[in-house]
C-alpha cells in the first residue's frame, strides 16, 4: 500500500517516535488566531466559573494544535480520533460553559442532527483524505466539527432536561455506531494512514480498529456521563422543590 506524497497534512508529515518531541507547531497564524479567539471569548465571560472553563478549553486547544500531538495525528488515525473527540466532547462543552446560557437557533433537535451529519461526513474516507491534502479543507473540518459541537452543547444547556438528555444520548449512539463500524472493519479505509502507523508498531487496520474503539467506548461515554449528570441535577432540583 502506497501513501501518495500529496497527503502532507497541516500538522506535517507523519513522524516516527524518535522525532515526535521535536515536532512542535509554532505557526504564527495559528497562535495569532488562538490568541484572538481567547481574547474575544474572555470578554463574554461574566463569572470565575466561566473564565476557568475558557482557560481549560484554550489550554486543550494548545495541546491539540501546538504540541507534538498535532504531528502524531498525521501518523495515527487513532490519534486523530482522540483529537476529534477532544474537540467535540471536551473543548466544545467547556466553551459552552464559558458562554452565557442562550437558546440556539434551531434548538437541540436540529443541532443533534447537524453535528452527527458533520461528524460522519468528515470520517468518510474520500472527504477525510481531502482534508489531509489541503490546509483550507483541513481547517474547514476542524472548524465545522468544533462549531457544530459547540452549538449542540449550547442547545443542550438551554433545552428542557428531556430534550438535553435525548440529544446527548442520540449523540452517544451515533458516536458508538461509527466507532463500532471502524472497530470491526477488516479493511483499512484511510489511505493517509497506510504508512504512518507502522513506525509505531501498528498495522493500518490495527490503528483504525483502535480509533474505532476510542470513539465507541470513551467517546460515547462522554455523552452518557453528561446525560446522567444532567438527569442527576434535574432530580436534585425536583427533590429540593418537593422539600420546600
Amino acid at each position: 500500500m502506497d501513501q501518495p506524497t500529496r497527503w502532507i497534512p497541516y500538522c506535517g508529515a507523519a513522524p516516527v517516535p524518535a522525532e515526535l518531541w521535536g515536532r512542535w507547531n509554532l505557526d504564527p497564524w495559528l497562535l495569532l488566531a488562538l490568541t484572538g479567539v481567547a481574547i474575544a471569548l474572555w470578554r463574554l465571560t461574566r463569572t470565575p466559573h466561566q473564565q476557568r472553563a475558557l482557560l481549560a478549553a484554550m489550554a486543550l486547544l494548545l495541546i491539540l494544535f501546538v504540541s507534538p500531538f498535532c504531528a502524531l495525528t498525521s501518523a495515527l488515525f487513532s490519534a486523530r480520533a482522540v483529537h476529534h473527540l477532544a474537540l467535540t466532547a471536551i473543548v466544545a462543552p467547556l466553551l459552552a460553559l464559558a458562554l452565557p446560557v442562550r437558546r440556539v437557533p434551531g434548538g437541540w433537535a436540529a443541532w443533534t442532527g447537524i453535528h452527527a451529519a458533520t461528524f460522519w461526513l468528515w470520517h468518510a474516507p474520500p472527504v477525510y483524505e481531502a482534508a489531509l491534502s489541503n490546509d483550507a479543507i483541513y481547517w474547514l473540518m476542524q472548524a465545522s466539527l468544533t462549531l457544530t459541537a459547540l452549538a449542540l452543547w449550547r442547545a443542550v444547556r438551554a433545552a428542557p432536561v428531556t430534550g438535553g438528555v435525548f440529544a446527548l444520548l442520540a449523540t452517544m449512539v451515533q458516536m458508538g455506531l461509527l466507532g463500532a463500524l471502524l472497530s470491526f472493519s477488516g479493511t483499512a479505509l484511510y489511505a493517509p494512514h497506510y504508512i504512518g502507523p507502522i513506525a509505531w508498531g501498528l498495522s493500518p487496520i490495527e490503528d483504525q480498529n483502535l480509533a474505532g474503539l476510542i470513539m465507541w467506548v470513551p467517546g460515547a461515554g462522554f455523552y452518557l456521563v453528561a446525560a446522567l449528570m444532567l438527569m442527576a441535577r434535574w432530580f436534585s432540583q425536583e427533590q429540593k422543590a418537593v422539600a420546600a
